[in-house]
């Protein structure tokens, strides 16, 4: 009996260690996520990783070109990668939350652009789960696998069948599926192209400074003692944009040009909204921007600008662009009339404008650009009043359009343009026509320099 009472003790005993195991199996373990992530100039991918609060993270990180680093400062992660090898860094993601990934390690003129994001979240992090594979020998065959399952997909012969997870295609080219919350490409242009100005993104909570500079002498009407119009006066202007969203953004824009008191002290106010990025089914990139500008700081004269911005890729290196835009009361109160003798009094300049910007981008090298524009402008056309003949009776308004070229340069955060003009204005309503009535065989040089903050 004593043997009788000794086994049920033992399987009693028994019963109670494997029920408190399996209480304890019964709690969700750790998760251990394993990702895949390439580094090159100047982006991670994927730029977005999602995973799940408590998975441990498992990163392996393989550079395809020079060395980089990733880091996440949150998480105590800052690893080097040598050039075109792979190294793996892990962590346990033990916090919610959206952790900015970076290059920790110089890697060329975009560096500072090198970014990514570690998304946290509460529930399953389903984004970097799903895998797909591209059979080469079967270019019509497709393999999707998620969650320990594998389906075969034929699109030629439209059917899907669910297949063993060890069935694998040959010669296979995977592809991470992920979910880009607020992520976009690279544009491989700036903000503007000389005056024109293109639908670059600005980034969310991102504050910019543009600064643009001209000279008033054309570089080839020399006078005694001029030396390419750079002895003449210039104008500087000076402009912030911010990234309320990665779609909305407010620009301000402060000009001090002044011309027989019709524009002078211009302050332009704005929002622009980036509504596309030329990716997937979207053949063009496209934002759209509305301001008004005020003369006398802002005091009067008002003008209202409605502008769409479109920009496409011609080939790899190549960018063109498309800037149609209104601005209403342009010539508001008459203020460009001409004064004076009662022939000049009557000519009539109109009251609105609209314009047509159209330019191209040509990458010669990869942070160095090639610039091209030209702006046709209907309505009202900025230029001067000018005595047809020596009699003084008889005056016409001498306008051009608006047509510019330059060199650009982008170094990180940094980009630097050298520009050739016919206009020293920049303001949305005024750049679009040669207020010094340049032909197009005379140009004044300036610059243009853009730096994002933060």
């Amino acid at each position: 009996m004593s043997k009788i009472k000794k086994t049920i003790v033992g399987m009693v005993g028994s019963l109670l260690v494997l029920s408190c195991a399996g209480i304890s199996f019964a709690e969700e373990p750790t998760e251990q996520r394993e990702i895949k992530v390439i580094a090159r100039k100047y982006a991670f991918e994927p730029k977005t990783i999602t995973v799940r609060k408590g998975d441990h993270v498992r990163l392996i990180v393989t550079s395809e070109d020079v060395a980089h680093g990733i880091a996440i400062k949150e998480f105590d992660v800052d690893q080097r990668i040598d050039a075109k090898k792979s190294k793996v860094v892990e962590f346990t993601a033990d916090r919610e939350g959206r952790f900015r990934i970076s290059c920790s390690v110089f890697c060329g003129d975009g560096h500072a652009d090198m970014e990514g994001e570690l998304v946290v979240t509460a529930g399953l992090a389903q984004a970097s789960k799903m895998q797909v594979q591209f059979d080469q020998t079967d270019p019509g065959v497709v393999y999707v696998e998620s969650n320990g399952e594998r389906i075969r997909i034929d699109t030629r012969a439209k059917t899907v069948a669910q297949v063993s997870t060890t069935e694998t295609p040959k010669d296979q080219t995977t592809v991470v599926a992920k979910v880009e919350a607020g992520a976009h490409p690279s544009e491989p242009y700036d903000y503007k192209l000389v005056n024109v100005p293109t639908p670059k993104r600005v980034r969310r909570h991102s504050l910019n400074l543009n600064f643009t500079h001209r000279f008033s002498e054309p570089i080839n009407d020399q006078g005694p003692g001029e030396f390419f119009g750079l002895d003449g006066l210039s104008i500087s202007s000076l402009g912030v944009s911010y990234g309320i969203t990665d779609s909305l953004y407010f620009n301000f824009n402060r000009s001090p040009i002044c011309d027989r008191l019709a524009y002078c002290k211009t302050i332009e106010m704005g929002f622009g909204y980036h509504l596309l990025d030329e990716r997937g089914r979207s053949p063009i990139a496209l934002s759209a921007y509305s301001s008004v500008e005020g003369a006398d700081n802002f005091s009067e004269n008002y003008t209202f600008n409605i502008q769409t911005m479109i920009a496409r890729s011609a080939t790899k290196y190549v960018n063109l662009f498309f800037s149609p835009a209104v601005h209403i009361n342009s010539n508001s109160n008459g203020r460009f009339n001409a004064r004076g003798p009662a022939a000049a009094a009557s000519i009539e300049l109109g009251q609105h404008t609209g314009s047509f910007g159209f330019g191209a981008n040509a990458r010669i090298r990869p942070t160095t650009s090639l610039l091209f524009e030209y702006t046709p402008r209907v309505g009202f056309k900025l230029g001067r009043i000018e005595p047809v003949d020596a009699s003084g009776t008889t005056f016409r308004n001498h306008s051009e359009a608006e047509i510019g070229f330059g060199v650009e340069k982008r170094i990180g955060r940094h980009a630097f343009a050298l520009t050739f003009s016919n206009t020293q204005t920049t303001t949305t309503s005024r750049y679009n026509s040669s207020n010094q009535a340049l032909a197009p065989s005379k140009f004044i040089i300036g610059f243009n320099l853009y730096r994002r903050l933060f």
